[in-house]
């Protein structure tokens, strides 16, 4: 029983640095945004509905990755 709580934690440390990573994807979408509405080449309303985009896609997969992780740690536990 130990080992498989010492399993659970390292699923969760990858799911950790699974989300961190598709945070990180989603500030870079941002700033590219940004720098797209200031260049002029993405009015404001375009930049909106973008980063409501990019928003509603990073919630997912953080989603995505916390189910995944539960199932695992399901899976891991189970005798």
């Amino acid at each position: 029983e130990e080992r498989r709580a010492e399993m659970v934690k390292v699923a969760a440390r990858y799911a950790e640095a699974a989300r961190v990573a598709v945070r990180n994807v989603r500030r870079d979408g941002m700033d590219q945004l940004k720098k797209l509405e200031k260049d002029g080449d993405l009015s404001k309303d375009g930049h909106h509905k973008a980063s409501e985009q990019v928003q509603q896609l990073t919630d997912a997969k953080i989603k995505q990755i916390n189910e995944l992780l539960a199932a695992k740690e399901a899976e891991i536990m189970t005798v």
